[in-house]
């Protein structure tokens, strides 16, 4: 046996059988190997942080790196893949803290730092061997035996010089400033990692418009008022109202005073509001009079409140007008005279609120901007803390200090308690009750909108004043929006759309972390701040120690033991560089003072951005991969979208500021991996797919190829595990059966490709057509990789494999391999075909590893020809011109549209292929179409099981035509024309329409205008008529004649009675040539029907005599119709 046969297919078996046969032959090895010195295709390799368990989003992510590595080491091209680790950040610090059952303050006191980052070492790579066994079992070709990992003292250092480059060109600078803040994580988070998809969440919070009153001393004359007069300002965070110290109106926006009455106390006021706004908050309760007098006689009802305008002014006229404090639990502790006062800012608008804006200096980036402009300056909401230092009312824990009394130790947001002590009321609620009952509130109510969530922690960021170190980021925005359009997107949507508005107004990168597990900041400093140093390397660093010890500062060198140049891993394994060990170095400043480091540690994105150079050690090693880009910039990287203010944008910024250059040049942003119904995957939910149990359950062939076939890889895919299992059975099923089909001939023939290739142009036309169309889908395909478009690649193959190979050529030839001598024809058949399955291995092999690895294997292995012994060490194939025959494809084409349209219209009436029928019509407008179609009409007439092909010349009734606009294509682009369009559609004539066809254009007149459209922008059908079914496709009209006369309905029961036999030949285990002898007993019309077909029914199930009635024992019952026959088989 030349061809290994099989009883089923069975994916899951195939992969572990293969996953053996390539450890066993190191097959990834001596793929990498293979190109050893060609041309460099670089990679790299985004790391995940093991510390969490992988879903099935990750293997379609791994996937789409794989399909193009696998294809450029196909395509000679020397792949190195460094898997890498992301092992420092919140993730990890948070899942310890859980597991140790403590919080971030606890550290340093219940847990020492070296013991907290000795746990968060453990726990970084707790899945490692879960993640790998995945990696394994998927089919991801990635090296994890050496793969990069950022806590490493290597990854550290060259982390730090990186950071130097960018120091040293006077790109940081550290700045006291509002930054958004995570109180659950407890540190500052930067602008890319509040612009992850899904940090911002709707919520529906309690909103306050707080009413401020102002002071009567040196009121301007239009504010004359014998009321008092209150400005009021909206709010969605309450909790800031402790920290007001000043008001913010826009110089030219026009505001009124308003007399009316507060809806919760009755009091009756003045109130300043934008005259804009007044319509917005004086609303449902309240009502315009023109009349002073009616609110001098008006009773108070909470129900019905009536309000008058009084004058009107411009907001630069309220400039510097003091007010009374709203909530005088503290006071400012510098120049708190200065406080409490009305500022300009052209910020201000009147598209909410009330068009002034509540302005708490220290909670918000554009107050304190608007606060520190005014003239004099106002000052934030600080206060002497226990250590005199200068803090805000709210903690880093996000709970009110002890100065805001009653609301002291409570947390500011309900989402940061624990959900077994979250209480009834928020603070914001006791916030907005004490200002009703106090008179200061002239609305509360609650108000659904969109507020940033930690991206780790997804619990509330607050915007708080931090000490933090930034980089220059902003001053390189035109340089990285440059850069970007050198980058091969994919979408092209995103690069130049989210990615470069992103860029074009990025702001300066908080690289500061208050935490304890990451790359230290490498700045020292001294007390007073005046100098600084940047370590840039493990030697620079010694050399500064060692003038420390010089000082007296340091007792002695902590990494003595280190050995200056010598890169080997077991030296600097004696070195740790982590917080725990820093922070006990004390450098000398060039003045001869003390410097300590700064304690923060670096954003875990500058690790991630990193990875380009730290994971060759550069430039302390492996300069060559850099300076002489053997491995950079990258060819290729591939993330999820959210990656696209994250990693994405971390490699193009430090590239960019350190480089000058790209660090990747094309890039697939993977779209999310949801539900079948749209929904995001959790285990709350109950959705999430178990990546382990799909994979053993339907294989990684199939969940990779319904991956990358059902969606490009940048849409969210809908997945459905049903989906699998279709393309486990429609794909992989197809070619397994035309494998087998292949194998059993080729094996009672014993081909075993030893004869000489049959010259293309002297094989049949069959063969010719099919070699013609796989050089055409190899081209495709090749283009489809290169271009980074896999779904295409995947459903060009997959139709090739379906409708052509499956459907028509081993359809139309089976009689070829199981009848007739082994000459000519039948060795031309086995050598196409094997040809044809070889190549689709070929170009299969990226998506698909296991199974076409296997096929390959099986069809090659007894072959004397130079194959190698693994399809992932093969060339892609290259496509011969010379073998495309496009007038064959054209012509093979007009028999395969002609055959589909008349089985549809078999299936809609019911009627069997089995079942011949008479004649099928087609309407031809040339004598070139005519001749095509009737070059091809054998292929036809036996596909489709009609004994004439008849030919309409010029008008016909059957050319009746039924048209309508495509809505879906349409609705979007004409709107509200769509009417009209429709209603100009229904006014067409048939001849009209047939020329649409014809032409492929039409132009109609729209609103007065004459548009053009396309064939594609409408529905066309054809209309049945008596006795006929009609159907058409493009410029291809069929009827068939559905008439059945006695002698069609015999020979449609012969075709039946056949079928019969030969399921009943394979399950009584006769050979595919066994010769046999039947005995029927039944029904007169079966008797019939066979003896007038005899020779058919014979020739068909190789039976020597056929006999009617005769007695025996046994036999199968038969049931077909309404027809029944009892079928006695036995071998000869």
């Amino acid at each position: 046996m030349n061809f290994n046969e099989y009883k089923y297919l069975d994916l899951p078996k195939i992969s572990e059988e293969i996953l053996s046969y390539w450890k066993k032959n190191e097959i990834f090895k001596k793929s990498v190997n293979k190109t050893s010195g060609k041309n460099p295709y670089i990679f790299f390799e985004g790391p995940p942080s093991a510390n969490g368990l992988p879903g099935i989003h990750h293997v379609l992510a791994r996937s789409i790196k794989d399909i193009f590595l696998r294809f450029k080491t196909m395509k000679g091209f020397y792949v190195q893949r460094k898997a890498g680790w992301d092992t420092h950040g919140l993730p990890v610090e948070l899942g310890v803290e859980n597991s140790l059952g403590i919080t971030k303050e606890d550290i340093g006191k219940k847990i020492s730092v070296e013991d907290y980052n000795k746990e968060c070492k453990k726990a970084v790579m707790k899945y490692t061997d879960i993640w790998n066994d995945l990696t394994l079992k998927m089919g991801y070709w990635v090296d994890v035996n050496n793969p990069y990992v950022t806590y490493t003292s290597k990854y550290m250092e060259s982390v730090w010089w990186l950071l130097k480059q960018i120091y040293d060109k006077d790109l940081m600078y550290k700045g006291y400033t509002i930054q958004p803040y995570s109180p659950k994580a407890g540190t500052a988070i930067s602008s890319h990692e509040l612009n992850q998809p899904g940090t911002y969440q709707d919520v529906s919070d309690t909103t306050v418009t707080a009413q401020f009153k102002l002071l009567t001393k040196d009121l301007p004359d239009f504010l004359t008022s014998d009321l008092d007069i209150f400005v009021i300002a909206w709010t969605t965070t309450p909790w800031t109202l402790p920290s007001n110290t000043a008001l913010t109106v826009g110089p030219k926006i026009k505001y009124c005073l308003i007399r009316s009455f507060n809806q919760y106390t009755g009091m009756k006021a003045d109130y300043i509001v934008a005259e804009d706004l007044i319509s917005k908050q004086f609303s449902n309760v309240y009502y315009e009079s023109d009349n002073l007098q009616d609110l001098v006689e008006y009773e108070f009802n909470a129900k019905k409140i009536p309000f008058v305008k009084i004058n009107s002014f411009l907001g630069k006229e309220l400039e510097n007008i003091k007010y009374e404090q709203l909530i005088d639990y503290a006071i400012p502790n510098e120049n708190p005279k200065d406080a409490f006062r009305i500022i300009l800012g052209d910020f201000v608008t009147t598209t909410d609120g009330t068009g002034i804006v509540h302005t708490a200096p220290t909670f918000g980036a554009d107050d304190a901007l608007v606060a520190k402009s005014a003239k004099p300056p106002i000052p934030p909401m600080l206060v002497k803390d226990s250590n005199g230092d200068l803090v805000p009312l709210v903690d880093l824990q996000g709970k009110f200090r002890p100065e805001m009394r009653e609301l002291a130790g409570k947390f500011v947001k309900n989402e940061y308690y624990e959900k077994d002590n979250v209480p009834e009321k928020s603070v914001d609620v006791e916030i907005a009750i004490k200002l009703k009952t106090e008179n200061k509130a002239f609305k509360v109510e609650k108000y659904k909108h969109s507020y940033p969530n930690c991206w780790r922690t997804d619990k509330p960021i607050l915007y708080y004043p931090i000490d933090s170190w930034f980089i220059k980021a902003s001053s390189f925005r035109d340089k990285m929006v440059s850069l970007n359009k050198k980058i091969n997107w994919k979408p092209k949507s995103t690069g130049e759309g989210r990615f470069e508005k992103w860029l074009e107004n990025v702001n300066d990168w908080n690289l500061s972390r208050s935490r304890f597990w990451g790359i230290p900041l490498p700045i020292w400093r001294t007390e007073d701040g005046k100098e600084e140093i940047c370590i840039g390397s493990i030697e620079e660093l010694i050399h500064e120690i060692a003038k420390s010890v010089e000082k007296g500062f340091m007792r002695e060198n902590i990494f003595s033991e280190f050995k200056l140049n010598d890169l080997s891993d077991e030296n600097y394994s004696k070195i740790d560089l982590h917080k725990n060990v820093v922070d006990r170095i004390i450098l000398v400043s060039s003045s001869g003072k003390k410097m300590k480091r700064e304690e923060d540690l670096i954003d875990v994105w500058f690790d991630s951005g990193s990875m380009p150079y730290a994971q060759w050690h550069y430039p302390f090693e492996n300069k060559e991969n850099i300076d002489s880009n053997k491995f950079y910039p990258a060819d290729f990287i591939a993330e999820g979208v959210d990656q696209t203010r994250g990693w994405f944008y971390t490699l193009h910024a430090i590239s960019t500021m350190v480089f000058d250059s790209v660090s990747y040049k094309n890039v697939i942003s993977n779209g999310l991996v949801l539900d079948k119904n749209g929904q995001k995957m959790s285990k709350r939910l109950g959705n999430a797919i178990d990546p382990f149990k799909t994979l053993s359950d339907y294989g990684p062939d199939a969940t990779r190829w319904y991956m990358i076939s059902n969606s490009n890889p940048w849409d969210n895919l809908k997945f459905d595990i049903n989906g699998v299992d279709e393309v486990k059975r429609k794909f992989f099923g197809t070619l397994y059966n035309t494998y087998s089909f292949f194998a059993l001939y080729a094996n009672i023939d014993n081909f075993n490709y030893k004869e000489n290739d049959i010259k293309f142009e002297e094989k049949p036309e069959l063969d010719r057509w099919i070699i013609s169309e796989l050089n055409t889908l190899i081209s495709k395909v090749e283009k489809f990789y290169e271009d980074y478009e896999p779904t295409k690649a995947a459903r060009e193959i997959s139709n090739f494999v379906i409708d052509n190979l499956s459907n028509w050529y081993v359809r139309l030839s089976r009689r070829r391999f199981w009848k007739g001598e082994y000459e000519l024809d039948k060795i031309s058949a086995y050598q196409t075909l094997f040809t044809v399955l070889v190549d689709i291995c070929k170009i299969s092999a990226p998506i698909s590893p296991f199974f076409m690895d296997k096929m390959f294997q099986d069809l090659t292995r007894n072959i004397d020809r130079k194959f190698s012994e693994s399809v992932h060490l093969e060339n892609f194939p290259v496509s011969d011109t010379c073998k495309i025959d496009k007038d064959l494809q054209e012509k093979i084409n007009y028999a395969q549209i002609i055959s589909s349209l008349t089985l549809s219209l078999r299936a809609k009436e019911k009627i069997k292929v089995r079942q011949p029928l008479n004649r099928i019509l087609i309407p031809v407008e040339s004598l070139s179409k005519k001749n095509i179609i009737n070059s091809v009409s054998e292929e036809i007439k036996s596909e489709v099981n009609v004994k004439n092909i008849e030919f309409i010349e010029g008008k016909s009734d059957l050319l009746v035509k039924s048209i309508k606009p495509n809505f879906k294509k349409l609705g979007p682009k004409y709107g509200k024309f769509m009417k009209e369009i429709s209603s100009q559609t229904n006014l067409l004539e048939n001849t009209r329409i047939l020329e649409l066809e014809k032409t492929g254009k039409i132009d109609l007149i729209i609103d007065k205008k004459s548009i053009t459209f396309n064939v594609d922008d409408f529905d066309i059908s054809s209309k049945d008529i008596e006795g006929w079914l009609v159907a058409n496709e493009g410029n291809i009209t069929v009827a068939l004649d559905i008439k059945i006369d006695q002698e069609l309905m015999e020979e449609g029961i012969a075709r039946e009675i056949v079928s019969k036999i030969q399921n009943l030949r394979k399950s009584n285990g006769f050979e595919v040539t066994d010769r046999i002898s039947l005995n029927f007993s039944g029904d007169f019309e079966i008797v019939k029907a066979i003896n007038n077909n005899l020779e058919y029914v014979k020739s068909e199930t190789l039976a020597n005599a056929i006999q009617f009635n005769v007695q025996h024992e046994g036999g199968h019952e038969i049931f077909f119709e309404k027809l029944k026959t009892k079928i006695f088989i036995t071998k000869v």
